[in-house]
Formats: structure tokens, sequence, C-alpha cells
């Protein structure tokens, strides 16, 4: 069992910045991979980034790359999203996962099922 806590969400202006941390808790978290999702209103949930053990195994979004970046501290347990020039359609539910890290994850990242644990959630609204 994994347990999985995000923080950082909130309200910013276009262009601004937010960090979000998701704390990570359980058994064998060293064998798993944390990422990131979002959801916004009458949209579809949507792979944001994702972090395996090593720091080349990276992925983003198209819609986030050059403007975000996920980053791990594995002493913390605790997996950070620095989002840089927010945009209004960033505007999302951000959720943290977490996965055994597989091969077949890594290349299928993006894929909401694939992801065994769930965080509850934190809300980032971009708007003026």
């Amino acid at each position: 069992q994994v347990q999985l806590v995000e923080s950082g969400g909130g309200l910013v202006q276009p262009g601004g910045s937010l960090r979000l941390s998701c704390a990570a808790s359980g058994s064998d978290l060293g064998r798993h991979a944390i990422g990131w999702f979002r959801q916004a209103p009458g949209k579809e949930r949507e792979g944001v980034s994702c972090i395996f053990r090593g720091a080349s195994r990276i992925r983003y979004a198209n819609s986030v790359k050059g403007r975000f970046t996920i980053s791990r501290d594995n002493a913390k347990n605790t997996v950070y999203l620095e989002m840089n020039s927010l945009k209004p359609e960033d505007t999302a539910v951000y959720y943290c996962v977490s996965g055994l890290a597989t091969s077949d994850l890594l290349g299928s990242w993006y894929v909401g099922r694939l992801w065994d644990y769930w965080g509850q959630g934190t809300q980032v609204t971009v708007s003026s």
C-alpha cells in the first residue's frame, strides 16, 4: 500500500508559478514511479509528468514541456512539480499517482488506469 498526499495548489495569475508537492508513504517506495495527472471540469484526465527512480526516466506531456519540471527527493519520499509560465488552461485538479516502475508503465505513463495509487488531488486555478 502507498499513500500519497498532495499540497501546494492555489490561485495564481497567468504567467505565475506554483510548486506542487507529493509526499509518499508506504512499502516498497523505491520500486515505485511517481507521476502527476490533472483533470479540468468537462475535460478528460490528462497525464502531466512522471519520474522513475533514475533522473533519466522523466516524461512530460507536450502541453507542459518546457514550463513544468518534475523532481524527486528520495530521502524525503517526496516528488515536486514546479510549474512556471502558467496559463488559464492549466487550471485543473492535480493528482499525484504511484505505480510499480515497470517498462510497460514507462512506455504508457499517460494512461491513468496503469497507475495503482492516487492522491486526493489539489486544485490549481490560473486566473487574473
